[in-house]
């Protein structure tokens, strides 16, 4: 495969929640979108999420060649990937769905064209299975949602996936704002979803045991550990944690503490008066507030983190620059 041919063209296929937020973003860096999906109405919904989307894609800083009107909508597959030079996948979690859907593709594009899933569950070993001819321009590129304003992307091959492949797609969501982060192994869920689903595990745990409400569970969440991963991952801060003796005095202090801990953790069961218990206390916190209001108070401070981030470390970077040029 050729790594010098840029990627202006993109077909987005399935345009739900995680589609839409890709098109927008995509639509935002100027690219070129072809948009297809079978679903009723799917075109009119992906137009109304994309212009509620672009103020904030616009506060975050938008390409001077973005324009909405770059978006085409076609319900036909082999009309929609014609041209395309990566293809963004967001079908149903279905295995055999997506190995016939990747079958077809294989068919339809050339031979360098890349085709990336958004699958959060699935392997790329699996779903590349359908894909006979030319497997190896297969990967998972797993965004965190919404992707239009989150910049995390896993990037995962499966067993037949080129070094290539991965290197051009890393290249490619760099290029679109994102932070990547390479997988060396496939593993179910990726690696932020794991590490998602262990809070999730230990939070319904101390809710359902009657330790805390959701409330103060997700007030304990958000604004002890969960402020400082806004800021920084879990091994820097144990580092941080260790004061000046770094990761290696915090792990001679808190081995002993958090093993200690460890054993303790909750297995809690999903039970339908388990579930009830945590709707309850969800509702409860939830009070007359809408998803949509909810959905505007999180995207209002996630831009604001990603702002003051952005701005941070880009004088963190101009300093350094400084610093070496002296």
């Amino acid at each position: 495969m050729s790594t010098t041919n840029p990627i202006r063209r993109v077909t987005i296929i399935g345009t739900g929640v995680i589609g839409a937020s890709w098109a927008a973003l995509f639509l935002s860096k100027g690219l070129e979108v072809v948009a297809t999906d079978v679903a009723p109405n799917a075109e009119a919904a992906l137009k109304r999420f994309i212009e509620s989307a672009w103020p904030a894609l616009e506060r975050l800083g938008v390409s001077p060649a973005a324009s909405q009107a770059k978006l085409s909508f076609t319900a036909d597959l082999a009309t929609a990937v014609e041209g395309a030079d990566l293809v963004q996948e967001n079908g149903p979690e279905r295995i055999e769905f997506k190995q016939k859907l990747y079958g077809q593709l294989d068919e339809l594009l050339p031979a360098d064209v890349i085709i990336a899933s958004s699958s959060s569950g699935l392997t790329m070993s699996q779903i590349q299975l359908g894909c006979r001819s030319h497997p190896e321009r297969c990967v998972i590129g797993h965004p965190f949602n919404p992707p239009h304003l989150m910049p995390l992307v896993e990037i995962v091959g499966g067993a037949n996936t080129s070094e290539d492949t991965i290197e051009r797609a890393a290249e490619f969501y760099t290029r679109m704002g994102k932070r990547t982060v390479r997988l060396h192994k496939e593993v179910p869920g990726h690696v932020a979803n794991r590490l998602q689903s262990a809070i999730s595990r230990e939070v319904y745990y101390l809710i359902t045991e009657g330790v805390v409400s959701a409330a103060d569970a997700d007030t304990a969440l958000s604004w002890g550990p969960g402020l400082r991963w806004g800021v920084m991952g879990n091994m820097l801060l144990n580092h941080l944690g260790g004061g000046q003796g770094g990761i290696e005095h915090f792990l001679q202090q808190f081995t002993g503490p958090l093993t200690a801990w460890w054993k303790t953790l909750g297995q809690p069961v999903l039970t339908p008066e388990v579930q009830k218990k945590l709707i309850e206390s969800v509702r409860a916190e939830v009070g007359s507030r809408s998803i949509d209001e909810l959905a505007a108070e999180r995207d209002e401070m996630l831009l604001g983190l990603i702002e003051l981030r952005t701005k941070i470390e880009e004088a963190s970077r101009l300093s350094g620059k400084a610093a070496r040029a002296g």
